[in-house]
């Protein structure tokens, strides 16, 4: 397995997929990368050169990646808790942020049901 950025990335896969792996770095930016990097985006990650991989990597570090990006999303979110706004009460309340339904889907985020005793639906 080739080494990137701290990341063991797959090495049967071809190179923008692999690249993926890593936290911060899509499909699209990993096409960018190739396209700068001068390698076919076609080729497998076990058959780039040393050269190839260097070139990859001296521009993948240009990227915020893994723990910084990581940090930095945390940080932004601590923020915006702190000053009290809309997406910040919904992040407190582990609710969804982005305005979905919350009064039937929402469960991954609001975990799961919780049973209300001699709660009865009622029927039209």
């Amino acid at each position: 397995m080739a080494r990137l950025l701290g990341v063991d990335i797959p090495n049967n896969k071809k190179v923008p997929y692999s690249l993926s792996a890593i936290y911060g770095i899509g499909i699209p930016a990993g096409k960018t990368i190739c396209k700068a990097a001068g390698v076919d985006p076609e080729k497998r990650v076990h058959e780039l050169t040393d050269q190839e991989l260097a070139k990859i990597r001296e521009i993948a570090i240009k990227y915020t990646t893994e723990g910084d990006l990581r940090r930095d999303i945390s940080h932004n979110i601590k923020a915006l808790m702190e000053i009290g706004c809309y997406r910040g009460l919904r992040h407190r309340r582990n609710l969804p942020v982005r305005g979905q339904r919350t009064r039937t889907n929402a469960r991954t985020r609001k975990g799961p049901r919780k049973t209300v005793a001699n709660k009865k639906v009622e029927t039209k």
